[in-house]
């Protein structure tokens, strides 16, 4: 009963509250934040206003202080408050009264110091009978602005299930409406690192939103860290505020648990880079949650489709954080002059979303140099245009466009930043196509002395010609204007050379980050079926026998009826044997033909052969489709084909040949048959037209036809060198008898024999901290290490309860020192893993199994099979190399101990691979085969420093021991192949309190005569009375050569430590 008792007390400490949300409540106060303590529902009305959690006096104060014409309007203005906030537009008017700097100011933005912002834990948000309650609560005026919920590691469901709760209960309900709306940022942890299944699904790990009235998209935090450091800068070098112990007594006493205060657990929770205290650092320290608050909300008319019927709605999103880290830097830059440069900037990562941020950023940034923020945003073509006015308006930017040089001429000529009468912020659309290459000089009217121009170039690359353009010869005629030039993919040496005139790179956001985020998708190749590359090449040797060879052009072939019905059939098999396979008829594809005439046949014939596969097979498609020529339609109608493929989803493939191939955003575009080889920016730019996110779609597909692989891996070859130029058995349940009991109920010694072998199984691991535990054991992915673990916890906990209900006084005491109290707490740990584990793997082995199960059946009946299948992996940059370098020599510099064998045998291999390769690769075979090598040698340094850090922990940081217990460890390794008796014992354990004994007593000889460090023989004489001592404790016999042993190692790691505290002068 006592030991229920114990597990039972032990187990309600060591919850998500003190693991997670106290330690986060008290880092809160480190960043500036006051705890204003728990606050109960009898004070409704009083201190808080219970139709929007509003602290009352300290919004009061607050409006005063920052309104001081307008004190007697407090009660009007929190009335009008209260009814926005039952508005069903997700908060739209009351963000705008927030952000707003008169007549009424609810924030002052320009100093930080004029507000207050304040913190509390479990705050009820309740209408009408239902409730919920977040963790965490963040004020800023009294303003509820920010909830944080958090979830201890390794939760059942992870973070998937916080993300179905809001999405799916949350937002939907209105009687939530108004704490919805008032709320501008949630952030959601579960204390673990990341793990997104490749971005798509949030598993573990600290994520971000704000409310949505579809789906809020889950997004990842990553603070910038181009160095690579163990902690990024910005959360190393904070200027934290010291913890107030009464504000942190307060904090517990809240909670009732005053009696972690010392708890390991709570104390390693307490560090500054958790992922739960790292994001809230990133989202929430004063300066960045003021930026994120005025300019990281946007409301976007977004048009969906519904059952089949296109609906118009508003939603709410919020800034990515590469968005928000290149907005930052855009304004450090300009404001220290430096007026020009590059974002790159994948493609889907949101470039036209951070334009629209950069609008309101730099017309604020301008307005501190009393300068007028004018911005043109520049593409060059015509459909390019009209896709960034529609997401330009779609987030309510005032859009004027020019399409010829005269229209944009007319609005040089006005000097005025806002032309538009709704006072909403501008930008001027401009497609330079007609005229990009039109070398006329460009004049400029005068300057109004405080009018700023901004060009910001999409894809310049396309349309600037350095040898004379009309884009050269703006900037050349406006050497004042602010010029930032867009681009999603590298730019090589070459194009750098021609872009001089931007300067440097602002920022950078890679492919791979990109994927991890889950803002983009990984993309598959696939090779054709191969019966079908034969009967292809039977097309080719039949028309080929018709004509000489020297009269018969390739496109005669590849435009030739034959081929192009062949081509079709493929085409529409494959299309409805995809939707089939994902069970979603809305998936989409596109057709990139090798000539203009090939399109128009394929398009001439696919109802013919549509007809003609239905007429043969029991499954019917009705695939309607879209031809996109620049001569096959008028302007209007292909806007509308664009149309009906993106958002009215009445067409199903898309037949182009030029056209659409860059710039074209069609989430549901998810088949990409490519017929045509393209290269450089073109290829990467037509490929990633399927990696943009769309339902649950893992993957967007390449169909080559054209063999592009080749293309592509020099391509990507040429892009890594650029960019290294620029950065040079069967689970045990938890109820299922393990066996323990019956086979040792009545052999104390085999007891004892059983838990010491169980501590040999944990001696790796931290026991006596569980956080620590979890932290260790959250890094493992194979689950058979997890499942041993688990069964070594299982018989430990037997051991434990059998010991403590049958054994005598004797076993009990010999026990005690074997005990581990936290097994109950480590087991739930480890089970937690085990089912995260099963989770991740269910969710990757959906997609995979499905389409297993599909092509088995589709081998049975239709003898359908793809030659191969890859993954297309876009050049990330040397970025991701030197990373993973500095990585795995910050692993080597960090290892406490460089006599390891191990260390020695994973330091020579290291030495040897690069010292031959070095770490620039050359091209892609060289970067995977330099990247895989390095993943090698940092796992194993991983688990390295997994140990040395569990075995460091067992003697207090004490690394001379620590490497002492290790030198004994290999002996007794050595030993034990020659059949030798151990040296000390063969258990851990047994060294460990040895070792342990021996430490205490020479440590304090040490203190009170450090001098004895000076004479060589006398300390180890010292020492060797210390062993001799210590083997006597012990009980243990041994012979002269084991002492000598174990007192050279000693003495040697003392001696190493005094010399170079004190060096010799």
């Amino acid at each position: 009963m006592l030991y229920l008792e114990e597990t039972m007390m032990s187990e309600v400490k060591f919850t998500e509250a003190t693991r997670v949300q106290m330690p986060a409540l008290v880092h809160l106060t480190r960043l500036g934040y006051t705890y204003f303590g728990k606050i109960s529902e009898e004070s409704a009305g009083t201190v808080y206003d219970e139709n929007t959690n509003i602290l009352l006096e300290v919004f009061k104060q607050q409006f005063e202080k920052l309104n001081p014409e307008h004190v007697g309007e407090y009660e009007q203005v929190l009335h009008d408050i209260i009814q926005e906030l039952d508005n069903d537009d997700l908060g739209r008017s009351f963000y705008k009264r927030l952000t707003a700097i008169s007549p009424i100011k609810l924030i002052d933005f320009e100093t930080p110091e004029n507000n207050v912002f304040h913190c509390t834990g479990e705050f009820t948000c309740r209408r009408d009978g239902d409730e919920f309650r977040p963790d965490i609560t963040l004020f800023v005026n009294g303003l509820p602005l920010v909830f944080i919920e958090v979830k201890k590691p390794n939760n059942k469901g992870g973070m998937i299930a916080e993300s179905t709760r809001m999405n799916d209960i949350r937002f939907p309900n209105k009687k939530f409406r108004r704490f919805i709306n008032i709320t501008q940022l949630m952030i959601f942890s579960n204390n673990k690192e990341y793990d997104t299944l490749g971005g798509i699904v949030p598993v573990d790990g600290a994520f971000y939103c704000t409310a949505s009235k579809n789906k809020a998209f889950f997004n990842c935090f990553r603070e910038e860290n181009w160095g690579g450091e163990s902690v990024a800068p910005f959360i190393k070098d904070f200027p934290y505020k010291s913890i107030n112990a009464e504000t942190e007594k307060r904090i517990l006493s809240d909670f009732n648990c005053q009696v972690i205060h010392t708890a390991p657990e709570y104390q390693t929770n307490l560090q500054i880079n958790t992922p739960t205290n790292r994001i809230i650092t990133s989202m929430c320290s004063i300066d960045r949650l003021l930026f994120l608050l005025k300019y990281g909300i946007a409301y976007v008319k977004e048009e969906k489709e519904v059952d089949g019927i296109i609906e118009s709605r508003d939603e709410k999103h919020i800034m990515r954080y590469q968005q928000m880290f290149a907005a930052l830097t855009v304004r450090e830059k300009i404001k220290n002059g430096i007026t020009s440069g590059v974002i790159w900037h994948t493609q889907g990562s949101g470039k036209t979303a951070l334009s629209y941020y950069l609008n309101y950023v730099l017309t604020d940034c301008l307005a501190e140099q009393n300068k007028v923020a004018k911005f043109y945003f520049i593409v060059d073509r015509l459909d390019l245009m009209e896709q960034a006015t529609q997401e330009f308006e779609a987030r309510g930017l005032e859009v004027k466009t020019a399409n010829t040089r005269a229209e944009l001429m007319s609005q040089f000529r006005n000097n005025q930043s806002l032309e538009g009468k709704s006072g909403n912020h501008e930008i001027t659309v401009v497609n330079i196509q007609r005229f990009a290459e039109d070398k006329e000089k460009v004049n400029l009217p005068a300057y109004a002395t405080n009018l700023q121009r901004i060009f910001i170039v999409d894809e310049a690359h396309r349309g600037y010609n350095p040898k004379g353009s009309f884009l050269a010869n703006l900037f050349e005629a406006d050497k004042n204007s602010i010029k930032i030039a867009l681009t999603g993919t590298p730019l090589l040496k070459e194009e750098r050379a021609s872009w001089k005139v931007f300067g440097d790179y602002y920022h950078t956001y890679y492919y791979d980050k990109s994927i991890q985020d889950g803002y983009t998708l990984k993309i598959i190749r696939e090779d054709i079926e191969t019966s079908y590359r034969e009967k292809l090449s039977e097309i080719y040797q039949k028309l080929e026998t018709l004509v000489e060879k020297k009269d018969i052009k390739k496109s005669q072939i590849i435009e030739h009826d034959t081929y192009v019905k062949e081509l079709l059939r493929y085409i529409i098999t494959d299309l409805k044997n995809f939707r089939l396979r994902y069970n979603d008829n809305t998936l989409g594809g596109m057709v990139i033909c090798e000539t203009s005439e090939q399109a128009r046949k394929l398009y001439q014939f696919f109802s013919e052969i549509q007809n003609e596969l239905n007429s043969k097979d029991n499954i019917k498609s009705d695939f309607k489709i879209g031809l996109i020529l620049h001569d096959s339609d008028d302007k209007e109608t292909r806007k509308q084909i664009v149309k009906d493929f993106k958002k009215n989803m009445t067409i199903d493939i898309l037949i182009v040949f030029n056209m659409l191939l860059t710039g074209f955003d069609a989430p549901r575009l998810k088949r990409l048959y490519f017929g045509r080889k393209l290269k450089d920016h073109n290829l990467l730019q037509a490929i990633t037209r399927v990696n943009r996110p769309y339902k649950d779609n893992h993957y967007g597909y390449v169909v080559d036809f054209a063999d592009i692989k080749k293309n592509f891996d020099e391509t990507n070859q040429e892009y890594l060198q650029e960019l290294n130029r620029f950065n040079m058995p069967e689970e045990i349940g938890m109820n299922v008898e393990t066996g323990t009991l019956t086979q040792v109920l009545e052999n104390p010694d085999e007891i004892i024999l059983q838990m010491k072998q169980v501590r040999q199984v944990l001696f790796e691991y931290t026991t006596d901290n569980v956080e620590l535990f979890s932290s260790e054991i959250s890094t493992i992915e194979d689950k058979e290490i997890l499942l041993s673990l688990k069964k070594a916890l299982v018989n430990a906990r037997d051991c434990c309860n059998m010991v403590r209900t049958f054994g005598d006084d004797e076993l009990k005491k010999a026990f005690a020192k074997l005990e581990m109290p936290k097994i109950p707490q480590m087991i739930s740990e480890v089970q937690h893993c085990i089912d995260s584990i099963n989770q991740k793997e269910a969710l990757y082995s959906s997609d995979s199994t499905a389409q297993m199960v599909f092509e088995a059946m589709q081998d049975i009946e239709f003898n359908f099979s793809k030659i191969s299948e890859e993954e297309l992996k876009l050049a990330s940059g040397g970025v991701e190399l030197k990373e993973k370098k500095n990585k795995v020599i910050r692993f080597f510099m960090d290892n406490i101990d460089q006599d390891d064998p191990e260390y020695i045998t994973l330091y020579e291999a290291f030495r040897e691979r690069f010292k031959e390769h070095g770490f620039v690769p050359n091209d892609m075979a060289e970067f995977d085969e330099c990247s895989k090598a390095l993943d090698e040698i940092l796992e194993k340094l991983m688990i390295l420093q997994r140990k040395n850090t569990a075995l460091l922990k067992k003697y207090n940081g004490d690394t001379k021991f620590a490497r002492v217990h290790k030198r004994i460890k290999e002996e007794n390794e050595r030993r034990k192949l020659e059949h030798k008796k151990p040296l000390v014992d063969e258990y851990d354990d047994t060294v460990l309190s040895f070792l342990t004994s021996i430490k205490t007593e020479i440590d304090q000889k040490v203190y009170d005569r450090n001098d004895i460090l000076r004479k060589d023989a006398y300390f180890e004489q010292t020492v060797m009375q210390q062993i001799q001592e210590g083997f006597r404790k012990l009980n243990f016999t041994s012979e002269r050569e084991d002492r000598k042993f174990i007192q050279e190692r000693i003495a040697k790691q003392y001696l190493m430590q005094y010399n170079a505290t004190y060096p010799a002068a």
